[in-house]
Formats: structure tokens, C-alpha cells, sequence
């Protein structure tokens, strides 16, 4: 190895997500002493409570459309998938005692559908292979002498490591340890970076009071949702989501967040449409709405031809004025179209990921600060955004194995020169 006076390397990785975690397994089998420092009382804080409905890990779907889910950084995550793909990440878990298996969407998922045993086995494999992980020491930034600055129960700590694995996270969920605080800290030593915004996030909508009262909280199910972007992106699919007492929220809604978001900072709100019974076609639903009702109310009518109640009806009257929703052929075109304006993203805290953090340009091959040798960077904080469905885990685990990988080639090379 050449190393230098046969001591052993020691790193610091400060974030014990997937992301640090997964560095810190590279670099142990490589034999290179590793200590993960991380704000919480324990690690993986997140990823358990992602595990909470069921740990979504990956997605099956083919390579191609799975890479194409990165959108605007599809090229640089692209090689961080091709070492370590959804087909390689499932092994990985297999490999920890943790069988897996396709849910009827596509979704990976443990057989238990848990992420405690998974992180339990992960965890003590890692100490097995030495590595040391200390709780509640909160990263701070670096000393004048370039040592690491933590905060912990004991008072402050400086550390001095021989290479630096920063994967703090994106700027969502506070109260599980990510909370951005350290973009101005590199923005200070000449690291490029993009503003944090919320991705997978809910929107507000002006509902009046009288709908939000009746239906927050209600699910409308297996409606399309579509959106036409600007630079030609465009979104088109047929899901679920959850009208909330100012907006509305759900996969469906996450799906889209990032063409609604963009177009939000771009023209002050965006409207989407909704297909309200996406398995008929315009025509179906024009015959179904004109067809004769005699004496019952449009609303019984629309209810007992077109099965339209509940919060399906509901949001139906409160997008629509009362003119529009009284003539025919207009209220039938709303109903495959209905405008959906959307005046502002939820809080960052609320959203389930985040867009931005440190630039791809600001790193090199090995995921290497440019401008700060020795410090690597993985996971969410880097800036590239992905729907739920597995995609944001997976290239948290590729991105954390690409970067602990690089860290012991950068020692190795460092040391015998």
C-alpha cells in the first residue's frame, strides 16, 4: 500500500445517512479507519422514518426510463448508477440478510418492509470492520487551523482526519439532522452551489373555506395530472394525491414538483390540469353529462352517470365558476381538463427532499471538492433532485459508494507518492 510509517488512515464522514454510511463501508473494506460523526442522537435517523409506510429502497423498471428519472442531471448521476445500479443495491441488502421484493408498481421493497432490520444488520457490519460512529456531535464548520469543528455533549471537539466525507443532506427535515446550515460554510471557501428548494413537496392552492373544511384531508384517486412546462417539459400521468386545508399534496403532486416549482419562481404560480376519470375519453364524458336527466339536480346526475361524489365533485364546483359549471359541454371539458392554479410550494421543512446544494462542477471524478482538497461530498447535498418511488435512496447509496471509493484511491495515491 505504501503507506507511511505502516499507521493507518483515518477519515471523518460527518452525516450518518445512506450516503455516509455506505462511503464508510468502501473505505473499512479497504482498511482505512473510519469515524462517522452525525448530529442526532443515532444514525439513519431518516431513513428510518422513510421506512415507516414501508422502506421504499428501489425502483424495477429498466435502466434507461430509471436513469431518465434524474431529469436535469441525468448525465452526472448516470455513471454513479452504472457501478451501482437498483439490480446491484438489492443484492447489497440480500447480502445483509435483507430479502427484497417488486411491489405491483414497480417498487422495490424489503420482505419485511422495514428499514430497522436492514440498517441493524448494516450497522453491525460496520463495526465489525472498525468503524466508529459518535452521535449527537454536530458539525460546525473548521477551525482556523483547519481542523473540524463539532459541537457535543462534552463541549466542543476538534478533529483532524486525512480526508473529509461531508453528507449532510439536503435542507428538508429538520428535525432529523439536515437542515442546510452548512451552504454558506462552503459558499465561504469558493464552493459552487445552488439555492436549496423543496423537491417531492406539496402546493398551496386558495381554496375557500367552505371546500377545505369538507375535504381536507380527502384522497382523490386514479386522476390524470398534466403540465405543460416551459423549455418543451411536460408531465402526464395518472395517480393519487390529497387535498390538504390550504392546497394539495401526494405522489401524483410530487411527481410534477419540480417542472410546478420551477414554473412558479419563473411566472409567480402555475396551473396543471386534472383529468377527473382518466379511462373515458372526452367524447364518453360529453354523452354521459348531456344526456337527459329529467328532474334530478346536475349533482345527482353527474354522481349516478359519471360516478362523480365526493371530493371528485367537490373540487369539479370549486374550480369551475357557477356559468361555466351550468353549461354542458363546458362543464364536460372540464372534467378531462380542470385548471388547478398553484400559488407557491410548501415550506422547504415540509417537503420530503431537496433541490440544489453543492454543483457537480464544483467536484472532480472522485466526488473531490475542487477548490478544498481532501473534502468529498455524497448524497442529497449535492445538487440533483428525483421523485419518490426508490430514486432518491438509490443515488444516495451509489453516490456515498462512488465517493468512499474515491476517498481511498485519492489516500492510496497521496500516500505512495
Amino acid at each position: 500500500m505504501g503507506m507511511s510509517d505502516g499507521a493507518r488512515r483515518g477519515v471523518a464522514i460527518i452525516g450518518g445517512g445512506p450516503a455516509g454510511l455506505m462511503a464508510a463501508e468502501m473505505l473499512a473494506q479497504r482498511g482505512i479507519q473510519v469515524d462517522v460523526y452525525d448530529a442526532m442522537p443515532s444514525v439513519g435517523r431518516k431513513f428510518l422514518l422513510a421506512g415507516i409506510g414501508g422502506l421504499n429502497l428501489t425502483h424495477s423498471e429498466p435502466y434507461p426510463a430509471f436513469v431518465g428519472r434524474y431529469g436535469a442531471r441525468a448525465e452526472q448521476i448516470e455513471p454513479l448508477l452504472r457501478a451501482f445500479d437498483a439490480d446491484a443495491l438489492r443484492a447489497w441488502a440480500h447480502g445483509l440478510g435483507v430479502e427484497t421484493f417488486v411491489g405491483s408498481s414497480g417498487r422495490v421493497f424489503p420482505r419485511e418492509m422495514k428499514a430497522a432490520p436492514l440498517l441493524r444488520a448494516w450497522l453491525s457490519r460496520l463495526r465489525d470492520a472498525g468503524v466508529r460512529i459518535h452521535a449527537r456531535h454536530r458539525w460546525q464548520g473548521w477551525n482556523a487551523d483547519g481542523s473540524l469543528r463539532f459541537d457535543t455533549p462534552d463541549g466542543e471537539l476538534a478533529v483532524r482526519a486525512d480526508a473529509v466525507l461531508l453528507a449532510l443532506g439536503g435542507g428538508s427535515w429538520k428535525k432529523l439532522g439536515s437542515d442546510g446550515r452548512w451552504m454558506p460554510w462552503l459558499a465561504e471557501r469558493g464552493v459552487a452551489t445552488a439555492p436549496l428548494m423543496p423537491s417531492n413537496c406539496g402546493f398551496d392552492v386558495s381554496w375557500s373555506t367552505f371546500f377545505s373544511d369538507k375535504f381536507a384531508g380527502e384522497p382523490l384517486k386514479a386522476v390524470g395530472l398534466s403540465f405543460e412546462g416551459g423549455g418543451g417539459r411536460s408531465f402526464k400521468r395518472v395517480g393519487e394525491c390529497v387535498i390538504t386545508q390550504g392546497g394539495i399534496e401526494g405522489s401524483l403532486i410530487y411527481a410534477c414538483s419540480a417542472l410546478l416549482r420551477d414554473e412558479i419562481a419563473r411566472s409567480g404560480s402555475a396551473t396543471c390540469y386534472l383529468d377527473l376519470i382518466p379511462s373515458w375519453d372526452e367524447a364518453k364524458v360529453l354523452a354521459e353529462v348531456t344526456h337527459p336527466r329529467g328532474s334530478r339536480s346536475l349533482s345527482s346526475h353527474l354522481q349516478s352517470r359519471l360516478n362523480l361524489k365526493g371530493a371528485r365533485a367537490g373540487i369539479l364546483r370549486e374550480c369551475l365558476d357557477k356559468e361555466s359549471f351550468q353549461h354542458l359541454p363546458t362543464l364536460a371539458a372540464a372534467i378531462k381538463r380542470l385548471p388547478l392554479r398553484l400559488a407557491a410550494p410548501r415550506p422547504m421543512d415540509e417537503a420530503i427532499s431537496t433541490a440544489g446544494g453543492v454543483c457537480f462542477s464544483a467536484l472532480n471524478q472522485r466526488q473531490m471538492l475542487k477548490s478544498l482538497p481532501g473534502v468529498f461530498c455524497a448524497g442529497e447535498m449535492l445538487d440533483w433532485e428525483a421523485p419518490t418511488g426508490g430514486y432518491l435512496l438509490t443515488a444516495c447509496f451509489a453516490s456515498g459508494r462512488a465517493a468512499g471509493i474515491g476517498m481511498a484511491e485519492w489516500l492510496q495515491d497521496g500516500a505512495s507518492k
